[in-house]
């Protein structure tokens, strides 16, 4: 049977939080959808005094130590990081709970998963209250790592993490907070893709490492977008390794074998960029809404961004990284701090991004990178 296109599992976080106070909400975006009906709508986007005391005589001022671990040190992580700092400061503020917070990321690119599973263990052994991961390590692996954590009495959260290809029952952590990379992320881009060349057009594709479970969602969502619009067809492909650097290589090999193609999708933002630059150098076109080349990838990036504002970039999928920085340290708090039980599964919402709509995602970006307070400096 074929899967029903949809986000799926559970994405309202809020109706199980009281802690929200969200950017977009005090701006009036979509609050209604962001905080469905949960206590977390009286406080709108301010504290309410009397219910931040409650919260502050029940957290008693204690330390959460958290460890946080990337695949890589790069913009999208460094914005996911940005927006739990925001979130952190304000509930130091708020509710007297203190914070230590530790980055360690491999030294590498996505493949380097032994030195997670190393920054991983040396947390364990120190007992860090929770701990944050996104990783190309293997499934099962990281899997039973996790499963030692537990059972010493500490907590493991992923973000950005493609659990969706997962049975929930196989998860060893606390809660997942992302998105669906298939119907989320890669169908988005092919369905946006499709209708901007009308149905019809030759396209490269410029995917991650081989065996990434973030490529292996988005290309289940992508097909899918294909399968619905015949008349595009994909001419070539390469492995962009998910850096701007191997995604001009890797763009700049095929549009020499195929420069009369329509379109490149970069599954990620940094391929995209790179094929963006490929373009260039290779004399051709950029989209103008009728000819050109049209470019699109995923992340949701500040120079991504500006990329779009100058022609350079077609469009890109904000994953919701800045609410997925908010939503880690709000259900680290709900979990460590109070107690509370979480989902398994939060996804974000996510949305494709081009001229149209780009000066808010990029605004809310910027706003998480003006963090007015940098833990573990």
């Amino acid at each position: 049977m074929e899967e029903k296109v949809g986000i799926g599992r559970d994405t309202d976080f809020s109706r199980r939080s009281i802690l929200r106070t969200s950017a977009l909400a005090g701006a009036g975006i979509g609050a209604a959808q962001l905080l469905g009906a949960s206590p977390a709508v009286a406080l709108g986007g301010t504290a309410n005094a009397k219910l931040d005391k409650a919260i502050k005589d029940m957290v008693k001022g204690r330390t959460i130590k958290v460890g946080f671990t990337p695949p890589v040190l790069s913009e999208n992580f460094t914005q996911i990081e940005s927006a739990a700092w925001r979130k952190m400061a304000e509930f130091e503020k708020r509710f007297g709970v203190k914070w230590v917070w530790e980055r360690q990321a491999p030294v590498g690119d996505f493949n380097a998963v032994q030195g997670t599973l190393g920054i991983v263990q040396s947390w364990i052994s120190r007992r860090f209250d929770a701990i944050a991961v996104c990783t190309g390590a293997n499934f099962a692996t990281v899997q039973d790592l996790y499963k030692t954590a537990n059972s010493k009495g500490l907590k493991v959260f992923q973000f950005n993490q493609p659990a969706e290809l997962y049975p929930e029952s196989d998860l060893e952590t606390v809660s997942n907070i992302g998105y669906d990379n298939r119907w989320q992320s890669g169908y988005l881009a092919g369905t946006y893709l499709a209708k901007a060349l009308g149905g019809k057009g030759k396209i490269l594709q410029i995917w991650g490492p081989s065996g990434s479970d973030w490529t292996r969602g988005r290309r289940i969502g992508f097909d899918k977008a294909l399968k619905e619009n015949p008349g595009i067809k994909v001419v070539g492909e390469a492995d962009g390794g998910y850096v701007r650097d191997k995604g001009f290589t890797a763009a700049q090999d095929l549009l020499t074998k195929y420069p009369d193609v329509n379109a490149i999708y970069g599954e990620n933002e940094e391929m995209a960029l790179g094929a963006s630059q490929a373009i260039d150098a290779a004399g051709l076109k950029h989209w103008n809404g009728k000819t050109g080349i049209l470019t699109i990838g995923a992340d949701g990036l500040i120079s991504g961004f500006k990329k779009i504002a100058e022609g350079k970039l077609t469009a890109t999928v904000d994953i919701g990284g800045i609410d997925q920085g908010q939503n880690l340290i709000e259900t680290i708090f709900a979990t460590v701090a109070l107690g509370q039980t979480v989902t398994q599964i939060v996804n974000n919402p996510t949305q494709v991004v081009d001229k149209s709509n780009y000066k808010w995602h990029q605004a809310y970006a910027q706003w998480a990178l003006d963090t007015p307070r940098k833990y573990g400096k």
